[in-house]
C-alpha cells in the first residue's frame, strides 16, 4: 500500500514532468514560428502536412494541426490503448494552442533572413524539444501514432513506416517550394534527427571494463569499496600459458574511468584491462536505486 509520502512524491514528479513537457512543446512551436514559417522551409510530420493544407486549401496551420492531432489521439486510443493515449493528451491540445499564440505574438517579426541560420536553429530547437518529451515518457502525438498502428496491425517496423511518411510529406511540399528552400529544409531535418538521437542517448552511455589480473580478488574488492560499483567475475584461461584465472567485469561512468584505472594500476601494474563504451545500462545503480548488503540486511 502506498504511503502518503509516496503519493506526494508521485504527484510532485507528475507536476515536474508536465511542466517539462509544456516547456519543450513551447520551444518546438517557437522553432516553427521563428525559423520555419518566416523562411518558408519544408517540414515533416504534422507541421509539414499543415503547411501543405495551408498552401492549397487555406486552412490555418494551427487549426489543421489541432484537428489532425485530435484525430490521431482518437486513433491511438482505439488501437494502442488508453494508457498510451494518455501520454499524448498534453501534446494533442497544447501544441496547436501554443503554436497559434506564438504565431499571433510574432506577427510579421523576422528573427533572421539567413536561411542557413534558420535551418540550424530550427533543427536544434525541434531536436532538443522532441528528445526531452520522449525521454519524459510522453509522445508528441500526430505523426508518431500511424507508424505504431501499422506496426501493431501489419508488423511493419516503426522506423520504416516513419521514414516513408516523412519522405511523402516532404515530397508533397516540393510542389510549392523553390529548390533552395527544399535543400535548407533537408538540412534542418538532418540536424534535428542528429540532435534527437543525441538527446535520447544523453546520460545513458557508460563504460564497461574487463580486468584480467592475478590479483583479481583485491581489484574486485577495491572496485566495490572505492567506486561503489558492482562487479562480476568470469573464469578465464590464458591463451599462451593456459593458466586459469578470473576476470573482473564492471560498468562505470566516463568520469569514473580514470579513477578505476588508478585503482587497478595501484594494485597490479601488469593487469590487462579492456575498455569499451556501451549504449545503455539498466539495473541497480543506473536505472534503479542502489542496494547495499549490510549485517542487518539490505539497505537502499
Amino acid at each position: 500500500m502506498e504511503t502518503p509520502e509516496t503519493k506526494k512524491n508521485k504527484a510532485a514528479s507528475a507536476v515536474i514532468q508536465t511542466a517539462i513537457i509544456l516547456f519543450c512543446l513551447t520551444v518546438y512551436a517557437a522553432g516553427v514560428v521563428l525559423f520555419i514559417l518566416p523562411s518558408g522551409m519544408i517540414a515533416a510530420g504534422a507541421t509539414g502536412l499543415g503547411l501543405f493544407a495551408e498552401h492549397y486549401f487555406g486552412i490555418p496551420l494551427s487549426g489543421f494541426v489541432a484537428i489532425f492531432n485530435i484525430a490521431m489521439f482518437g486513433l491511438g486510443w482505439l488501437e494502442l490503448g488508453k494508457k498510451f493515449a494518455a501520454t499524448t493528451l498534453i501534446a494533442t491540445f497544447y501544441y496547436p494552442f501554443i503554436l497559434n499564440r506564438l504565431s499571433a505574438l510574432a506577427g510579421n517579426f523576422v528573427f533572421t533572413k539567413d536561411p542557413m541560420l534558420c535551418a540550424i536553429f530550427a533543427g536544434v530547437m525541434i531536436g532538443f524539444s522532441l528528445g526531452i518529451v520522449i525521454r519524459s515518457g510522453a509522445s508528441t502525438g500526430g505523426m508518431d501514432i500511424p507508424p505504431l498502428v501499422l506496426q501493431k496491425r501489419l508488423k511493419i517496423p516503426v522506423s520504416v513506416s516513419m521514414y516513408a511518411f516523412d519522405v511523402a510529406i516532404l515530397l508533397s511540399q516540393l510542389l510549392f517550394r523553390d529548390r533552395e528552400k527544399i535543400l535548407y529544409g533537408i538540412i534542418m531535418v538532418m540536424i534535428y534527427t542528429v540532435i534527437l538521437d543525441k538527446m535520447l542517448m544523453m546520460g545513458k552511455k557508460q563504460v564497461q571494463a574487463k580486468i584480467i589480473s592475478e590479483k583479481y580478488e583485491a581489484i574486485n574488492l577495491a572496485v566495490q569499496q572505492q567506486l561503489d560499483r558492482g562487479t562480476t567475475l568470469f573464469k578465464v584461461e590464458g591463451g599462451h600459458l593456459r593458466k586459469p584465472s578470473m576476470a573482473v567485469v564492471t560498468v562505470v561512468s566516463g568520469r569514473e574511468l580514470q579513477k578505476l584505472n588508478r585503482i587497478v594500476m595501484d594494485i597490479d601494474q601488469e593487469a590487462f584491462m579492456v575498455v569499451h563504451q556501451v549504449g545503455e545500462v539498466r539495473g541497480r545503480g543506473f536505472t534503479e536505486m542502489k542496494r547495499h548488503l549490510e549485517a542487518g540486511g539490505l539497505k537502499n
